[in-house]
Order: C-alpha cells, then sequence, then structure tokens
C-alpha cells in the first residue's frame, strides 16, 4: 500500500493508520472508515498519458489509487474494464439528449460486486486468512465465492432466504458453504459479523471492510476514461447499502484532485421505493432510520445500509439528487432497457435507468443532459424478475398454424391491400 497515508471515520473524523481492522474504535461498528492516500506523490507518478500507455485492460491499471501492495498476488479472473455504450434509442425513450451504459453485467462473475471481491481476496490473501465470509442478497455473495475459488481461498456466505436461485446456484458452483438464514439480510449480516470474530475469517463485507469501496471506486475512474476525460452532466447508480455510489462518487473527486478531469459530474442516487431510507436521510437531513425492505430488486433491498453517511456526503458534494422508483418503474426498465439498447440489465441495474427517467420527468434532470446509468448486474441473474418483466412466448403447433395471426398482432407483417 505504497499510496495509502491511512484511514478517516466519516462520522467523527479521527484517523487511524491501516492497523485498524475494519471500523472506528471510537465509533464501533458504526463508524465506517475511508482510506485515505497522497495523491501529491500519486499525481508525480500517475498521469493520463502513463494510464494510455499501459496493456492492461482491468481494474488493476488504477493500482496506485487502490490499497494493495506493489508484490501483492491479483486474482486470475479478468475484472473491470467493461464497455460503455452510447444508447441513443434509450436516451430518446428516457427523455435525455446522451445516454451511456456502463455494462458492469460482463465482469466475471456478472456484477459490479466483482470489483469489490477482487479487493476483498487480495486483502485476505496478504493478511494470510485462508477463509473469506460474506453476507449478501446474492451478487456480492457471488463475486466473493467466485473471486475466492480463483485464489485457493475458501468462502463461507450467509444468504437471506429471499436470494434468488440462479445466485445460489452460482455459490455453490463456486464451491462456497452456503448457509441460507431463514429471514431478511439484516439477520445474515449479523450472523456474519459473529461467525467471523468467532473463527477468525476475513470480513468482505462492504458495509464494514473499507477497502472493498475501493474496488469500486474503479468503475468511475473507467467512466472517466472511456469518456476521453470529458464527463457526463449526471452519472447514476442504484443505491442499497450506499458503497457503490459513494465509491463512485471517491473516483470522480480523486480524478479532479489529480488533474485529470476539469469538472464533476453530478450523482443521481436511486432508490426501491420499498427499501429507500437513504433517500429519506438525504431529504430530510436526519440520520438514518432503519426500514423492512420490500422490493423486487433483491441487490439493494437493504433496510439497515450501514455506508448511508457516505452516500449522502457523495449526492450532496457531487450537487446530486436522490430519487426513489416503484418496482413496476423498475420492471418497466427491465424491458425497455433491453429493447433499445440490447443490454440484460437485472432488477437493480435497470433501478438506475428508471430512476433517470423519473428524473427527467420531475426536471431534477434537464432533456438537454447527457449521463452515464450504471448497469451493476446482469439479468440472468434473476431470471424470474426478467419473466415477470416480459411475460411468455408465443405456443404455437408443428404446422406453424398460428402463425400468421401472431406476427399480424406483432406488426410484423402486413397483409397486402385488396
Amino acid at each position: 500500500m505504497n499510496f495509502v497515508q491511512g484511514l478517516h471515520c466519516v462520522f467523527c473524523d479521527s484517523l487511524y493508520s491501516t492497523r485498524v481492522p475494519y471500523t472506528c474504535p471510537r465509533c464501533g461498528i458504526a463508524g465506517i472508515l475511508d482510506v485515505e492516500y497522497d495523491y501529491a506523490r500519486i499525481a508525480r507518478i500517475l498521469k493520463r498519458r502513463t494510464l494510455a500507455g499501459r496493456p492492461e485492460r482491468s481494474l488493476w491499471r488504477y493500482r496506485e489509487l487502490l490499497p494493495i501492495r506493489e508484490d501483492a498476488v491479483l486474482p486470475a479472473l479478468a475484472v473491470g474494464w467493461t464497455p460503455l455504450t452510447l444508447a441513443t434509442s434509450l436516451a430518446r425513450h428516457v427523455g435525455l439528449r446522451t445516454l451511456f451504459l456502463k455494462d458492469d453485467g460482463r465482469n466475471a462473475t456478472g456484477s459490479l460486486k466483482d470489483r469489490a471481491s477482487a479487493i476483498g481476496v487480495v486483502k485476505a490473501r496478504e493478511k494470510r486468512h485462508k477463509i473469506i465470509a460474506c453476507a449478501s442478497t446474492g451478487n456480492a455473495a457471488s463475486s466473493c465465492a467466485g473471486m475466492a475459488a480463483s485464489m485457493g481461498l475458501r468462502s463461507v456466505i450467509f444468504l437471506p432466504e429471499r436470494a434468488p436461485e440462479p445466485k445460489v446456484t452460482q455459490l455453490l458452483i463456486f464451491g462456497a458453504t452456503v448457509l441460507r438464514v431463514g429471514g431478511s439480510y439484516e439477520q445474515a449480516f449479523q450472523l456474519c459479523q459473529q461467525a467471523s470474530e468467532r473463527w477468525g475469517w476475513y470480513n468482505r463485507n462492504s458495509a464494514i471492510n473499507p477497502y472493498l469501496v475501493e474496488g469500486k471506486k474503479t468503475v468511475g475512474l473507467e467512466i472517466g476514461e472511456q469518456l476521453a476525460w470529458q464527463p457526463t452532466d449526471w452519472v447514476a447508480v442504484s443505491v442499497g447499502d450506499g458503497c457503490t455510489i459513494a465509491g463512485v462518487w471517491k473516483a470522480f473527486r480523486e480524478m479532479k484532485t489529480l488533474g485529470w478531469i476539469a469538472h464533476t459530474p453530478r450523482m443521481l442516487g436511486v432508490q426501491a421505493e420499498g427499501a429507500s431510507p437513504i433517500t429519506t436521510a438525504f431529504r430530510t437531513g436526519r440520520p438514518l432510520e432503519p426500514m423492512e425492505p420490500h422490493t423486487i430488486a433483491d441487490s439493494i433491498a437493504v433496510g439497515v445500509p450501514r455506508n448511508w453517511k457516505k452516500a449522502v456526503l457523495a449526492i450532496q458534494e457531487s450537487g446530486g439528487a436522490m430519487v426513489n422508483v416503484s418496482d413496476d418503474e423498475i420492471l418497466d426498465a427491465m424491458r425497455y432497457t433491453g429493447r433499445l439498447s440490447g443490454v440484460f440489465a437485472e432488477p437493480a441495474a435497470a433501478t438506475a435507468v428508471a430512476g433517470l427517467r423519473r428524473a427527467v420527468a420531475e426536471r431534477i434532470v434537464g432533456p438537454r443532459a447527457s449521463a452515464v446509468a450504471v448497469i451493476t448486474g446482469n439479468g440472468l441473474k434473476d431470471v424470474q424478475s426478467a419473466s415477470a418483466a416480459v411475460g411468455k412466448p408465443f405456443d404455437i403447433s408443428p404446422d406453424g398454424g398460428e402463425l400468421q395471426d401472431i406476427l399480424k398482432a406483432k406488426g410484423l407483417i402486413v397483409e397486402p391491400a385488396s
């Protein structure tokens, strides 16, 4: 960790060395820490032209801005440098001049969480842990298990009973010990915390591990570089625990500090209406009030988000906004995002696009604005929700007797005028 200066508590402003394991000793588990770097030293070494000359197309191209040692053993799985695609038809539907999709469903296990887990397994190896543990609604778990498998580590995963079956199956394929808790994500999280402390496992939970957010911020660094250092007006991110939007904003703040970009985008945080405690905290200015989450977007179904403060600060510092969207809006966004861009987004990922559409309708985001929507996970992660969004195929007989009527109803053929 050549350029890491220490850890900073976002609540009490205390500064600590990297010997502190997870959270602020003064504030306890609520004291979320943030990694601080020596940006003056980094600026002398790492420049835009330096990055342009680096052959690797992964998150490790930003290694000076990551909390890893120079001799760190890295996962073999490819993580990062995912496509940033201009979605012209989708932009028109949403009501924007310009819209890009950053498709992190292309990562090794199908979600943005691979960025965090890649850092997690590197830190676990660094600290000589052989077992890494995680509590998750699905994506963080599968990424943890996959990255652990690639590094020869064992993983123990705590899931709430609502976790989608494709994500559970993915975990089992990766050889994880999967513990499905008959309760909520919060209960699974508490069990993971207790077990990790009792048996000395490395704790991969982004909610309390400050290093995981550093992996997530690389999606923002890539957006900046892929846009030739000319950020869009807005970047939309779905929000569950708050780690991802905090990481994306930190990336833009760092790029500005290093002189790589002239201005930073405004952050649009999007929550599901049934799991929106961070939106409430942002709008009221009061401390977080937990809620029981109810949404189809399992990846952001977090009622007690521990990184809420980082998320709120990211929105405030960027001059951004937060909106909530209904499950119906999320399902609708899954349909039109796929139809108009060819990107298959799971519910939490489509939430960012739904949020942009709502923000335009509410005049939070202007129609002449440009934006990036971060697609945090692939739709194959939750096929049941995708099926609910699009319905069933047409069943026809082998002789195709129904074919003409179906094609006419769909507007695919037109009968010649008589």
